[in-house]
């Protein structure tokens, strides 16, 4: 399976590609966003990615006003998480404008939508649609989604295996060209998360959906996840991004930053190099060594032209010598005899022996 957005083909053999979420970092200031966008090309990033929504189509005020208490990560946020997703909120006029920036610095522009309305929008500027977990079981606007016919990012974060084939079976009415990515939603940045990201669940998306290509969303601490999920077979990978985890926002915190983003990839490129084809084989760095290191059978005493070969007259030594007699052939050259006198020491080839098959 193989899955194009922009310049780039992806699948289970390819490099893996990198999406710097911006999300909420850019605070309100479309010059951040224009700089978070070179910073994420700078550092290596494939993808810079943004989130199309409006507070109002996303959050009921009065449904978090009910509550009482703003749980989990929203707890450490000081306005509302109303405000907070207004604040967050990206102006329909910036779609064209980060579009432009992406294509100027040489980066893929992608966004979450999270309404019908921002689907529709992204459509003129995305080659690639990203889901959030948030919206598993909206079927609805999955299906809007999957009909626009672009390659979609499913995000399964928070969700169990029925949510997610709800999910899949909708997509792929319409649509096979997916990325599906294993997720947890907990964006407190606490190290135990580590617990909780259940990579696994990779090799389950990959009994399910052998076609898909598989991905990983991922919000806990450096990369070590990432490069787990690498080595399970994951291609894609998204993180969010910004260039300062000091700075007051809803993101910053759990964010990778340029430095962490640069030795991520190099991490990352390096195990992927590591992976190789799978086939076993001498590779092309250890013939040396193969030489070196293996060793072939020779002789501890002199032996005179037509004497016969005896188990305490070889043993294995290093270096092996091309056209000698290997180890493992030892019992076939016991009892056949010597062809020219050799000295003790001598590396035993096939060609001395009487009779060999070699």
């Amino acid at each position: 399976m193989e899955i194009k957005i922009g310049r780039r083909i992806i699948s289970e053999q390819s490099k893996p590609y990198f999406i710097a979420d911006i999300a909420a970092n850019h605070d309100g200031d479309i010059n951040r966003a224009y700089h978070l966008i070179e910073l994420a090309k700078e550092a290596g990033a494939d993808a810079a990615k943004f989130q199309n929504f409006k507070a109002e189509t996303i959050v009921s005020k009065r449904g978090f006003d009910d509550l009482g208490r703003q749980l989990s990560h929203q707890s450490s946020w000081k306005k509302s998480v109303y405000e907070t997703y207004k604040d967050a909120s990206l102006p329909d006029v910036w779609s064209v404008k980060l579009k432009e920036k992406c294509e100027n610095v040489g980066i893929e522009y992608m966004t979450s939508p999270y309404d019908f309305s921002s689907v529709d929008l992204a459509d003129s500027y995305v080659n690639a649609y990203k889901i959030g977990s948030g919206d598993i079981t909206w079927i609805e606007i999955i299906e809007h989604i999957a009909q626009k016919g672009k390659p979609v990012l499913l995000a399964t974060g928070a969700s169990s295996m029925e949510d997610v084939k709800r999910a899949m079976k909708t997509i792929q009415k319409y649509n096979d060209q997916i990325i599906l990515m294993q997720c947890n939603t907990n964006y407190t940045a606490s190290d135990s998360n580590f617990s909780h990201i259940n990579l696994n669940v990779l090799h389950s998306y990959r009994e399910l959906y052998p076609n898909c290509i598989l991905g990983l969303s991922d919000h806990t601490f450096g990369h070590t996840t990432v490069l787990g999920a690498l080595a399970m077979g994951a291609r894609v990978f998204e993180k969010h991004f910004t260039d300062d985890n000091g700075r007051e926002g809803p993101d910053h915190r759990f964010s990778m930053n340029p430095v962490t983003w640069k030795k991520m990839i190099k991490a990352c490129n390096e195990l992927y190099e590591a992976l190789g084809d799978g086939i076993k084989k001498v590779e092309e760095n250890e013939l040396d060594t193969v030489n070196i290191q293996r060793r072939s059978l020779y002789l501890q005493r002199d032996l005179k032209k037509g004497e016969m070969i005896g188990e305490k007259d070889i043993f294995p030594l290093r270096p092996v010598k091309e056209g000698a007699v290997l180890p493992f052939d030892k019992e076939s050259i016991l009892g056949k005899r010597i062809k020219k006198s050799k000295k003790k020491d001598e590396c035993l080839y096939w060609e001395d022996i009487q009779d060999a098959k070699g």
